[in-house]
């Protein structure tokens, strides 16, 4: 059996996640969350800052690196420095960091554009403050900047590069880090540039440093992988400047399903700091994000819950188990009974035939104005559909039509079904209800000559957990003839709704020959 090669992985979120347009860590958060990479989630080196920013910058770093240093961790926190003479080598050294990624130039156009120096002038630079850091017993990894750009216009440039640098076995450079600055590779161009470098430096340490422009920094980290790539370099959540990095939780599950690589990732850790990062940052996760978007362990066809019930067929190796996550099954209208009774199976909500019925029906029904019946508002659901259950209405809402118009009052016109004949009713309100209710009032003392029950409170609830389409829960209690109470409730997406279906439950409680149910029960 081959042996599993060992990626390494380097988390970016606290230094280049952090050039995502808005988004700017507190000191305690970048501490919180680099303690949460190392500490829980077990990734081997974090890059936590840039060198000369701001005085928070440097705070924060220093309390990363003493609580790295706590834990034995300190060689494994990282901070991006730049070609500057003493100058980032003396901060990191201040903050008490031991790694120094220093950022040179990869192209020869950004060498000779942007710098305006030679290749030689640069060189010398960088061995100038790789040489200062030694002396400061601060480590260096080198970045070559746009080394993308640099490997398809200028390879002679890179090569040059490398070859003064490591013209001896005793450079103090551990590691090789390869960006693709502007995100404009292929996995194929991937594997032809990791190929020359490995071949040409076979004992070297590389990392490659993916960005997304093309929706292609995933795949292009796995083709490094698979050419000789040691490292790879991640952020949570994909952040990152412009279209941001290759996302962490991704990377890692391609790494070990499709390359049977070995990392030290956590995977059971990785909801956990994806929620964190989530919150610090203000940037939402797409519900469809893989990993650890809200809806990729949420079935939502019917037929791929029965599916499950009957073997698991449409599960495949990304368990949510694995991410500290569990299966869920939507419920809507295209969910069908195998959801709807997977889910009161984890609610313990045993139903018969018949009730299950009613309420796969009733589910369908509201699936046509929500888009996802949560399992939180399933108990409601099926209260709403068993309570005060009657074996026939006898009152029916043939139809009703309320409107609502700028300085007038709002108006409703109702036909219901009594006992088999219907009539017709229309009333002004002080609200959409009101007016519905007083239309009912009208009908029953014209028509019926009966009176019509008081409404003694009016109760809106929204079921817990729910989203802001949640379930609207109306509970209303009337007074009835010789001050009895009774109490009804109704459900729906829109409060009127839900206050109409639980008045006319009440009315069906009044015209059946069953015993009135007291308020409360």
């Amino acid at each position: 059996m081959q042996e599993q090669r060992f990626i390494e992985i380097m988390d970016s979120t606290l230094r280049d996640g952090e050039q995502t347009s808005g988004v700017s860590f507190l000191p305690h958060e970048k501490l919180l969350i680099a303690r949460s990479l190392l500490h829980d989630l077990n990734v081997d080196r974090i890059e936590v800052a840039s060198a000369r920013v701001s005085d928070g910058e440097k705070e924060a770093v220093r309390m990363i690196c003493r609580y790295a240093e706590q834990i034995g961790r300190l060689e494994s926190v990282e901070v991006l420095g730049f070609v500057d003479g003493h100058t980032s080598v003396d901060w990191l050294a201040d903050c008490g960091a031991r790694t120094l990624n220093l950022l040179a130039k990869g192209s020869l156009r950004h060498c000779t554009t942007q710098l305006k120096k030679t290749p030689e002038e640069h060189i010398a630079d960088i061995k100038a403050v790789v040489y200062y850091a030694a002396q400061k017993d601060i480590g260096v990894n080198l970045y070559l900047e746009d080394w993308s750009s640099g490997m398809k216009d200028s390879p002679e440039y890179v090569y040059k590069l490398m070859d003064e640098l490591f013209t001896s076995h005793s450079s103090p450079i551990k590691r090789i880090m390869l960006p693709d600055t502007l995100g404009i590779m292929n996995p194929l161009q991937v594997v032809e540039y990791f190929h020359k470098m490995v071949k040409r430096y076979p004992d070297m340490h590389f990392d490659f440093h993916a960005h997304n422009d093309y929706d292609l920094a995933v795949s292009n980290s796995l083709a490094a992988a698979l050419s000789g790539a040691r490292g790879l370099h991640v952020t949570v959540n994909g952040l990152g400047e412009r279209c941001g990095n290759a996302p962490l939780s991704s990377v890692q599950v391609i790494l070990k399903d499709q390359f049977n690589a070995r990392t030290n990732i956590r995977e059971e850790r990785i909801n956990d700091i994806s929620r964190l990062v989530e919150s610090y940052s203000g940037i939402p996760i797409a519900p469809n994000q893989p990993i650890i978007g809200d809806n990729v362990f949420t079935q939502v066809a019917g037929v791929h819950a029965d599916g499950d019930l009957k073997g698991g067929l449409y599960h495949n190796p990304l368990v949510p188990e694995r991410f500290g996550r569990r299966r869920a099954y939507a419920m809507g209208k295209t969910s069908g009974r195998a959801n709807i009774a997977r889910n009161l199976e984890e609610l313990g909500l045993n139903l018969t035939p018949e009730q299950m019925q009613r309420v796969t029906r009733r589910i369908t029904e509201l699936g046509d104005r929500k888009e996802v019946v949560t399992q939180d508002d399933l108990p409601f659901i099926v209260s709403d559909v068993l309570k005060h259950d009657v074996s026939e209405d006898k009152v029916k809402l043939v139809s009703y039509q309320v409107s609502l118009a700028y300085g007038l009052k709002p108006l409703a016109n109702v036909k219901v079904e009594i006992n088999g004949q219907q009539y017709e009713g229309h009333s002004s309100g002080d609200g959409q209800y009101d007016a519905f209710v007083k239309a009912l009032r009208k009908i029953y003392k014209e028509f019926l000559g009966r009176t019509f029950p008081l409404l003694e409170n009016y109760a809106v609830t929204i079921p817990p957990g729910g989203r802001t389409d949640a379930l609207v829960q109306t509970v209303i209690t009337w007074q009835m003839d010789g001050g009895r109470l009774l109490r009804t409730r109704g459900l729906d997406a829109d409060q009127t709704e839900a206050a109409i279906k639980a008045t006319i439950k009440m009315l069906n409680i009044v015209e059946s020959s069953e015993p009135q149910t007291p308020a409360g029960a």
